[in-house]
């Protein structure tokens, strides 16, 4: 389907609000509902679950820092509060100084297993639910959205 050219300026801004505030108000419910179970704040469950899709539960510092989008003061802090919970360690590179992973502790792996799983019982109540048959084609345009706009 092709978009109206005409469509009102209004409209088009409106529909982009729309699209913002869904998302914004959708992620709030579903970081809030993490975090009461999890205790897990939103940086750490987004590194929690970077780690737990990676091969060996282990990714680099700063591919870690760089995919999550926090600065390296940022990432160094959240990854600290990681360690001391023990739901990660720092691990150095057998191939390289310079290059430390951060990987996936046992109770790490556990934590984010759970957390995981609970996350998409969320999703499914919050946005597959509502959206019904319209869900995949969201994820459709986002994906396209973030294709054009990377």
């Amino acid at each position: 389907m092709t978009p109206d050219p005409n469509t009102d300026d209004d409209e088009v801004v409106t529909w982009w609000g729309l699209v913002i505030e869904g998302y914004l108000a959708t992620q709030d419910k579903l970081m809030g509902e993490i975090a009461d179970r999890f205790g897990l704040a939103p940086a750490s469950f987004d590194i929690l679950m970077r780690l737990v899709r990676s091969p060996e539960h282990r990714m680099p510092m700063t591919r870690l820092a760089t995919e999550a989008a926090l600065s390296s003061g940022g990432f160094t802090k959240v990854a600290d509060r990681l360690v001391a919970a023990d739901l990660i360690c720092r691990v150095p590179s057998p191939d390289d100084r310079r290059v430390t992973f951060a990987s996936l502790t046992d109770h790490g792996l556990d934590v984010a297993d759970r957390a995981r799983a609970a996350c998409a019982e969320i999703l499914r109540r919050i946005v597959l639910t509502p959206l019904g048959e319209d869900a995949p084609a969201l994820a459709e345009a986002m994906r396209t959205l973030r294709s054009v706009n990377s």
